[in-house]
């Protein structure tokens, strides 16, 4: 890579410890944010986490990939806080996904 060529981001947003150790785990390589802000992504960036499809599609958008942390979630685990643990064994894993908006109603 040379000077002029712009360096792209990669970007996990989370709160929960939990995935954070498991991203650590895995070697997952990604400035960690609890809250994204889409206009400040850019072209080539890749954001993972587990975002509303409002803006998985503006990242798209911009030029940018999505990975969703997907696992199988059993309703009796959801709203409490998953261990890396927790994680491996509900078969988290990284999964890209694209979205956009088709209508502006």
């Amino acid at each position: 890579m040379n000077c002029w060529e712009a360096q792209m981001a990669t970007y996990f947003v989370t709160r929960h410890e939990g995935a954070i150790d498991w991203a650590l785990r895995k070697g997952i390589e990604a400035q960690l944010v609890t809250h994204l802000d889409p206009s400040k992504i850019e072209k080539g960036d890749v954001v993972l986490g587990t975002l509303p499809v409002q803006i998985i599609a503006q990242i798209n958008e911009r030029g940018a990939r999505y990975l969703h942390l997907e696992m199988s979630l059993p309703a009796d685990q959801r709203g409490i806080a998953l261990t890396a643990d927790d994680m491996e064994r509900l078969g988290a894993q990284l999964i890209e996904y694209e979205a956009r908006r088709i209508s502006e109603n």
